[in-house]
This record gives structure tokens, sequence and C-alpha cells, in this order.
């Protein structure tokens, strides 16, 4: 699987500490920045990911923030794409298992930091279960095109 990855400048150290955890787990990444924690704006480096993802040239995008909610707001704004904030391994794993979501946005200053790499491994380890959930998600596509 290949990805892509940024951060903003709250969310630059875990994002950097995640690149060990994603080369461990089998996870090709294309880092889009930022490069250190002087302040960036957050809807810059969200875009550089969704735009990836939409366009198909990765299959997700990992974001990282401080709280995760900004970049998630902003890659949800990009057609195609359904990012998730997830606090824990069990809305990564139901983000990926119900809403077949193709971005995770995690909050480094709102999540414990034993607890991320946790998220991010219930993410790669979880599919999309389709079925009934498939429908649901394919309304999603209808809101969009209204």
């Amino acid at each position: 699987m290949r990805i892509a990855l940024a951060s903003d400048h709250a969310g630059y150290a875990e994002k950097e500490r995640l690149k060990a955890l994603l080369a461990d787990l089998g996870v090709e990444f294309e880092d889009l920045g930022t490069g250190s924690e002087e302040s960036v704006d957050y809807p810059d480096y969200a875009r550089k990911v969704a735009e990836q993802v939409a366009h198909g040239r990765v299959e997700q995008g990992l974001l990282v923030c401080g709280s995760g909610t900004g970049m998630a707001i902003t890659a949800n704004k990009v057609h195609g794409v359904r990012a998730a904030v997830a606090w824990s391994e069990e809305t990564a794993r139901l983000a990926r298992q119900h809403n077949d979501a193709n971005v995770l946005a995690i909050g480094a200053r709102t999540t414990p930091p034993a607890d991320i790499p946790k998220i991010v491994r219930a993410w790669f380890a979880t599919d999309f279960e389709g079925g009934r959930h498939a429908v649901r998600v394919n309304k999603i596509s209808e809101v969009e095109r209204s």
C-alpha cells in the first residue's frame, strides 16, 4: 500500500515518529510536509494529501495536526475523500469498516502519544466491510453531487 502523509507544525514531531511504524507495517509513503515545527496553515497540507487520494495517486492518506479536525474538514472538501478523525483504535476500525474512510486524521495534541501507533495499526489492519455499509457510502457520493 502507498499513502500520502502530511502534518502541520503541531503534528510534525508525531508525523516523523510515525514513519518508522509505517515502514514496519510495509506501508510506503510520500511525505508532503511540513518539514519543521515552524507555523504553517494546515489546510495547505490537508489539501495536498486529499488531492493525491482523490486522483488515485495513492490509496490512502494520513494527516496529523493539533486536533485532527481541521485537517479532516479540509480533506473532506475534496471530492472522493472520506476523512475521519480517529482518537482510539475502535474509531479507526469503524471508520474503515463502516465508512470506507480513505484518509486518517489524528490529533497530536488531543491523543495520548502511546495511543497513536495503536490507532495507525488498527487503521491499516482493517478493511471496508461493504454490504449494507456500501449502500450508505454510496449515498455520500450522491450528496457530493447535489
